[in-house]
């Protein structure tokens, strides 16, 4: 159970000095040091099932879940109000928001000063990795939300054993957070990567405030790797199995609602159903060149927080299995026997009441179109046994990919791994509920890192540039869309579990079983070699699955150099060489 300050016996000396820093600022009436046990767990719920922010759900159909609403207002990332501060702007890049640390902190602790005023601190330890790999990192998070600190119970491996691990070294990334008053107006999540350190307040909502997720796992982590030369990726991670029981490690970087979830819980089924596709990581990798030259990734994380919509028993049946129990439901509706509800599960119930907690009206959405689960990656049927290696798994393809009506074909090869840098610069998507904002404009966001990369994104294309350089056997890159419409607007390919077929011509691929056909943007496949079979596609369909417009593929290097030229001299020479090359093939 949670300890007081006073009462904790052999903490590491750094963290008191730090949490009492922190106290006499933020002034609570308790500090309370998390150890992760069941016991502190079942406290915690009970304060918000008190408060009535939190709902226990029907223990027979969803055993220990539990149903939360956050304030309407607080219900995606902020980024207008996510900030990098360094001491030089240029650091920061036109890709982030940049706050000079000290006038960044200056309003911070104003906003911080007495914030936790008649509530509770806790401190919470928490490890991002495998236990025993010399790659994860160790991180605390101060704050006054029990919401919080639940949430980390399930993506982090937090509590006793980071304490323990604290102890061994001073060395760990510092996080705090306040709900505030949750007022929208003074709401910020700013990044001090030069001290890794993170301060948000104003926002209970998950991206904003479980400060181990984007901030310190991809935001944080980012800026260190490049220093150290290793990878901090928005990524899924999984292992491929065939029927003779060989795997490849493929890793994915989607930027939201581009199919993300659904690759990473992937079920093949009818004749390929004796394909495997085993889990990782849903969301980030963290990888490294290992002594035999090939690049090897772990997943940071612990436990999904992923959106549920559109997840039900036909597309995601692993995955309805893993939130069936233990699992936080946050901005769901809910049916009348208290039950979790979300678009995509179905007809709509007679009576339900919507995300809000409001009787639903027809025609609106009845849950969040930004609503989350929260649970464990090991209640997943299909987590991969290599889940835990503290080396990581080796990566024999990256797939870049995002929701694109045209231009995009369903799947091609990037001619090496410099041309496949470029592809992944060039990522534009259909927007999503994800960040606040307009819903589907065409936006940039580079290997799906926009609004994740903790430094000038020039910098960081130089940085992948330089990592080709350092792995010897280079993961194989490809492009996928499983979302491309035909002329009256409906979607050309099946997706969902069909894509294993995807990643099967992926596999002969790069196993050297079929050729290709070599086009200005990347090798396609040839119709010959690729499984078609049982889908109905009219071979118009087809076509359109992978035609390459040159006219249509002109206008998207046009956008990319629009887009590119805003990183000046810090964008690399060697992409502009390859970009100028592809656009002369393409004329």
């Amino acid at each position: 159970m949670a300890v007081i300050l006073e009462e904790a016996k052999g903490l590491n000396k750094e963290l008191i000095k730090w949490v009492k820093e922190v106290a006499e600022i933020t002034e609570p009436d308790e500090i309370l040091i998390c150890d992760g046990s069941d016991e502190e767990f079942n406290y915690l719920i009970n304060i918000l099932l008190k408060e009535g922010s939190l709902i226990k759900l029907n223990e027979e159909k969803y055993p220990g879940c539990y149903l939360y609403r956050s304030a309407p207002f607080d219900v995606a990332r902020t980024e207008e109000a996510t900030y990098i501060c360094t001491k030089k702007k240029e650091e920061a890049g036109p890709n982030n928001n940049w706050m000079e640390p000290n006038e960044a902190k200056s309003k911070l602790f104003k906003l911080l000063k007495g914030c936790m005023k008649g509530r509770k601190m806790f401190v919470v330890p928490y490890i991002l990795g495998p236990v025993s790999s010399k790659y994860s990192q160790i991180g605390v998070e101060i704050t006054d939300s029990p919401y919080v600190v639940i949430n980390l119970r399930f993506l982090t491996r937090m509590g006793k054993i980071a304490l323990e691990k604290i102890n061994e070294t001073n060395n760990f990334v510092k996080g705090i957070h306040s709900m505030g008053n949750l007022d929208p107006k003074n709401k910020y999540i700013c990044h001090f990567p030069e001290e890794m350190l993170i301060i948000s307040i104003n926002s209970n909502y998950g991206g904003n405030s479980l400060l181990s997720k984007k901030c310190h796992s991809l935001r944080l982590a980012s800026f260190q790797a490049r220093k150290e030369k290793w990878m901090a990726e928005h990524m899924l991670v999984i292992g491929l199995e065939n029927p003779e029981g060989e795997i490849i490690y493929i890793t994915a970087a989607f930027p939201s609602a581009s199919g993300k979830t659904n690759l990473a819980t992937l079920s093949p089924s009818g004749k390929y159903s004796n394909w495997k596709v085993w889990l990782i990581s849903d969301d980030i990798a963290w990888m490294h060149v290992g002594n035999d030259g090939r690049l090897y990734a772990i997943n940071p994380e612990y436990g999904f927080f992923g959106v549920v919509v559109g997840i039900n028993e036909k597309v995601t049946p692993n995955l309805m299995k893993t939130i069936s129990k233990n699992t936080i439901f946050t901005n769901v509706a809910l049916t009348k026997d208290l039950t979790p509800w979300w678009e995509g599960l179905g007809e709509y119930p007679e009576e339900l009441l919507d995300w809000q907690g409001k009787p639903w009206k027809k025609g609106k959405p009845a849950a969040h179109p930004n609503s989350r689960f929260t649970t464990y990656l090991k209640q997943y049927p299909y987590i991969s046994p290599y889940f835990e290696d503290p080396n990581g798994v080796p990566v024999s393809v990256i797939l870049f990919g995002g929701r694109r009506s045209k231009t995009i074909p369903l799947v091609f090869e990037t001619f090496s791994w410099e041309h496949g840098v470029l592809a992944g610069a060039m990522i534009r998507v259909e927007t999503t509920a994800a960040a606040e904002g307009e819903v589907g404009r065409l936006r940039n966001d580079p290997m799906a890192m926009l609004p994740f990369c903790g430094y000038n994104m020039g910098d960081y294309f130089a940085h992948w540039l330089e990592m080709g350089e350092r792995i010897k056997h280079k993961p194989r890159i490809f492009y996928v869309n499983w979302f491309r419409k035909n002329e009256k607007g409906k979607f050309i390919w099946p997706g969902f579990n069909e894509n294993i077929r995807v990643l099967k011509w992926i596999w002969d691929r790069i196993k050297g079983k079929v050729g290709a056909e070599k086009t200005p943007i990347g090798y396609i496949p040839r119709k010959e070699d690729f499984d078609f079979e049982g889908l109905n596609l009219k071979d118009e369909d087809i076509n359109e699955l992978f035609k390459i417009d040159k006219n249509e593929w002109i206008k998207e290097f046009m956008e990319a150099k629009k887009f590119f030229e805003k990183f000046g001299n810090r964008f690399p020479k060697k992409l502009w060489d390859i970009f100028y090359e592809i656009l002369e093939n393409l004329k």
